[in-house]
């Protein structure tokens, strides 16, 4: 029975064994998960879509569901299609990001799926606005696209983010008023026909009175018309098309400034004044490092160090946002194509590029598409009601509020750590940026050195005796963002002379200020307070080799309180009358001083304002974005440096950054004396008194017949590539005393060609004596003799030829004298058509000549450096050579003082110059190779 049992038991451990087996069987060839399957059937009913909601600009409002796995271009597609959109490229979408901070609003990365970048939601809400704001509304080839920047610019005015003067808020609003309700009509627009409308905040009935005056000037304008108006008065506000982001001066001083990113470049406003603009023809690199944002501006031919500016962001992410912002902006507008993405397996930063098509993509393909005649209904604008308290009419919500409050209930059902204090100044501005964000600008950029926050010297900021050293550095901002520059004014001659009353050259081109045209001199006027302090400091001297800069002002007095207020950054120019160019810092204090103890103790300063920026730092941020029209120095393909070049000096003129870098290049290259000049024997010589030529590269007469002095340097342009090099003599136009010197620098130099830029009498002011004889008649000047045997006119030019004989050796010469005559009186030329021609027949007669071609206006510099840069464009142009005006004058300067005078004149040769490449007046030569 034993065994049995025994016998059993093990049967029955061997019946479970296979039990065990031929289950594990029939699990491995099929099964059937209960609690698997179920969980499948729930994930079936799960949608797979997301709900977007999205706000468009008529205040209408759409929900798209979206794929949830699918790129965030799916919306955006759907959204133009919605719209019927087909100038799509200057939209996108905005969302709120969390934490609702200062700087919350994103653009929707269309690569990206909406889960991915959106944390508040489903349902996730958009809000679709202009991204891209086109610098000039005739761009826009669709009215349907120019009728939604109109929407996007109201906005804008409303809710702040376009600060906007009173009257031009009032035009603005006519034109608005024009395209919703047409022509005014005194039946129909009886008083208060616009108390319901809303244009601007803090509405008044003054205001609406304006608008309803400018509105009666419109009849007759379309809707399409009064909207086309509107853009194109918009658009020359400051702050038109800006993306703002909160910065923080990058110094002691926590100065709060905005970025603000634009068409243009990059731009830096205080307390919304903008202070400063950097191009994108001028930004070589945009990079930051965590909180820190840098741009690296492009080097000069006369800078020794690399430029690089830093600013303290509010955060991480905001600075990044910023960021890309550049990278976005600057690829959209500045580029043909967006930059292939970059192949590098391993690459150190952001792989962030602007993935869209530029503004050149969409305005070429607008060329090819037929043009939309669509009809489309306009959205009337929402009537505001009003409420009037203790006799004070008060505006109901602001259109910007609504908006404000759709992001804050976005939040309601997330939850999050916020400071106290951020939730009550979250949304100023419905893209997020506040009023209290703070910047940091350098107090001057020297070389890459560090990027830390120490204290600077103090070595050459001398008080004078006019503030206090204990006072706190904290009660100075720092100067604006501009580099320093060694600038010196016009040749000081301080000399009085009984005999020789001569006018200074200003004099001549004075602009009715008592300043030249273009300068943006400003004249201050104060008196010292009751201590004898005036409230600012000074630094650099002719002995530091650098100007005279206003480095502090204290808050509250004489020099803070004088209208106009003396700055930061402005360069001294004259103190009391006195030209301060060549004096020494003890000097400039000394002077400052001294007119304490005048009779009326006031001190009057010309200026110039802003030219100087604090100490640059540096360290390699981590992210880097560097413009593709910007590689200039290391491209292998000439033809393409001379196409970027040129590409530059558009974009700078467009954005104003061509005049405002000619008006920061010194007229008066540092250190060069001008000692023969101030002879006294000499001074009869000079038609202006601060017009005069360095002792280093002035023409020295051999033969003198009273000494070896005339108004005259040698200026020698070298071509790079070519082995040529253009030699010229720019001398002052003749004086009757100084005819004879002239034909004797003629005869020894052994010039063939006399090139004349003025007329002899212009505004009633002699410019030039004539010098040579009439037709077929013979003049004595000294040993030489001259005959005119040929003479041409036309309305723009007149030619001679003249007959150059010495008397004593009967030696004679062939002279062609060429002079331009279609110079306007005042200004330049509004078409350059006929200069470009004058210009060419120049380098007509030139050709083959290896003797200097003498060029004079009056003074020998303005129109005369004209003419020189011209020529030295087309020459660069025909050798496949970049064209940097500004180094020309640079070059041009270095060899003879203030070159191109003013900035009109500079600006006229710019647009002379790509005129002449794009029209292909010029061309690059086959035998200069690529």
């Amino acid at each position: 029975m034993q065994n049995m049992d025994y016998d059993f038991d093990k049967e029955v451990s061997t019946s479970l064994a296979e039990l065990h087996t031929m289950s594990m069987r029939l699990v491995s060839s099929g099964s059937y998960n209960v609690r698997a399957s179920e969980m499948a059937h729930l994930q079936d009913r799960t949608p797979k879509t997301v709900t977007c909601v999205v706000h468009f600009l008529d205040d209408s409002c759409e929900t798209f569901e979206i794929d949830k796995r699918a790129k965030a271009q799916n919306l955006l597609d759907k959204v133009f299609e919605h719209l019927e959109l087909v100038e799509k490229d200057y939209f996108g979408l905005q969302y709120l990001d969390l934490p609702p901070g200062d700087d919350a609003l994103r653009w929707l990365d269309p690569l990206k799926t909406i889960k991915k970048q959106c944390r508040v939601g489903p349902p996730f809400e958009f809000f679709f606005r202009v991204k891209f704001y086109v610098s000039d509304p005739s761009k826009l080839a669709e009215e349907y696209t120019r009728y939604h920047f109109f929407l996007q610019v109201k906005r804008d005015i409303l809710s702040e983010k376009l600060v906007c003067p009173p009257s031009q808020a009032a035009l603005l609003a006519s034109f608005s008023v024009q395209s919703e309700l047409g022509d005014y009509n005194p039946d129909e627009h009886k008083d208060g026909y616009l108390a319901d409308f809303l244009f601007i905040p803090s509405q008044t009935d003054d205001f609406e009175k304006m608008v309803c005056e400018k509105h009666k000037q419109h009849r007759g304008q379309t809707p399409a018309d009064a909207e086309y108006n509107f853009l194109d008065k918009a658009k020359r506000l400051d702050m038109y098309g800006i993306d703002l982001h909160n910065a923080r001066v990058r110094d002691q001083s926590n100065i709060e400034i905005q970025l603000g990113v634009t068409s243009a470049g990059l731009v830096v406003f205080q307390n919304n004044v903008k202070i400063n603009t950097f191009s994108w023809a001028k930004i070589v690199k945009i990079s930051f490092k965590r909180k820190q944002f840098f741009i690296q501006l492009r080097r000069e031919a006369n800078d020794s160090i690399e430029n690089l500016i830093g600013f303290n962001m509010i955060s991480y992410r905001s600075c990044k946002n910023l960021w890309k912002s550049c990278v976005e902006h600057h690829t959209f507008f500045r580029l043909h194509h967006p930059n292939p993405p970059s192949k590098k397996i391993f690459s150190i930063g952001s792989k962030f590029r602007y993935s869209g098509r530029t503004e050149y993509q969409t305005l070429e393909e607008g060329k090819r598409r037929a043009k939309i005649d669509r009809t489309f209904s306009r959205s009337p604008s929402k009537r505001y009601a009003r409420r009037t308290v203790g006799g004070v009419s008060r505006d109901a919500i602001l259109e910007e509020k609504r908006y404000i409050e759709g992001y804050r209930n976005l939040t309601k059902s997330q939850t999050f750590t916020s400071n106290s204090t951020n939730s009550t100044h979250n949304f100023n501005r419905y893209d997020g940026v506040n009023s209290h964000t703070r910047a940091t600008l350098p107090h001057d950029y020297k070389s890459r050195a560090s990027w830390n926050d120490g204290t600077r010297s103090e070595k050459s900021d001398d008080d004078g005796g006019f503030l206090s050293h204990n006072t706190s550095r904290d009660t100075y901002p720092a100067p604006a963002p501009t580099k320093v520059v060694n600038f010196n004014s016009s040749e000081e001659n301080t000399r009085s002379d009984q005999y020789y009353d001569i006018p200074a050259y200003e004099e001549y081109i004075s602009n009715g200020n008592g300043y030249a045209d273009g300068h943006g001199l400003v004249t201050i006027r104060m008196t010292p307070d009751d201590l004898g302090r005036f409230g600012f400091n000074v630094k650099g001297g002719a002995d530091q080799g650098m100007p005279i800069i206003v480095s502090r002002v204290a808050p509250g007095t004489p020099a803070d309180i004088a209208i106009p207020r003396l700055n930061e950054g402005d360069q001294v120019l004259f103190i009391n009358g006195r030209d301060v160019s060549q004096h020494t810092h003890e000097q400039v204090v000394m002077f400052i001083k001294a007119s304490r103890e005048t009779h009326s103790g006031e001190l009057v300063l010309v200026v110039r304002p802003n030219v100087y920026v604090g100490e640059d730092q540096s360290e390699e941020p981590d992210f880097t974005y560097i413009p593709e029209t910007h590689q200039i120095a290391s491209s292998s393909s000439s033809a393409n440096t001379l196409e970027s070049s040129l590409m530059l000096l558009q974009e700078s003129l467009e954005s104003g950054a061509a005049l405002a870098q000619f008006e920061q290049l010194y007229r008066k290259k540092p250190n060069m004396t001008m000692n023969a000049a101030r002879n006294e024997s000499n001074i009869p010589k000079n038609r202006y008194r601060d017009i005069s030529p360095y002792d280093k590269t002035r023409v020295v007469l051999k033969t003198g017949t009273s000494g070896d002095y005339i108004n005259a340097n040698y200026v020698n342009m070298e071509i790079p590539g070519s082995g040529i090099v253009n030699r010229y003599i720019a001398a002052q136009g003749p004086l009757p005393n100084t005819c004879t010197d002239f034909w004797q620098m003629v005869w020894e130099q052994h010039s063939s060609l006399v090139v004349m830029l003025t007329t002899k009498v212009e505004r009633g002011r002699v410019k030039c004596h004539q010098y040579w004889p009439e037709l077929y008649e013979t003049e004595d000047f000294g040993a030489l003799q001259i005959t005119c045997v040929k003479e041409e006119e036309t309305p723009s030019f007149a030619f001679r030829e003249f007959n150059l004989t010495h008397v004593e050796t009967s030696e004679e010469r062939h002279i062609r004298h060429m002079q331009y005559i279609a110079w306007p009186d005042h200004g330049v030329p509004d078409d350059p058509s006929d200069f470009l021609e004058f210009v060419m027949k120049v380098r007509q007669n030139r050709s083959g000549m290896v003797e200097p071609t003498i060029v004079h206006c009056s003074a020998g510099i303005g129109r005369t450096g004209v003419l020189i840069t011209m020529e030295t464009a087309m020459c660069r142009v025909e050798a496949r050579q970049p064209v940097y005006p500004l180094i020309v004058v640079k070059e041009m300067r270095d060899q003879r003082a203030m070159l191109i005078q003013t900035a009109s004149q500079y600006k006229f040769v710019c647009e002379a110059i790509l005129r002449v490449y794009n029209e292909g007046l010029v061309k690059p030569s086959e035998d200069y190779h690529r």
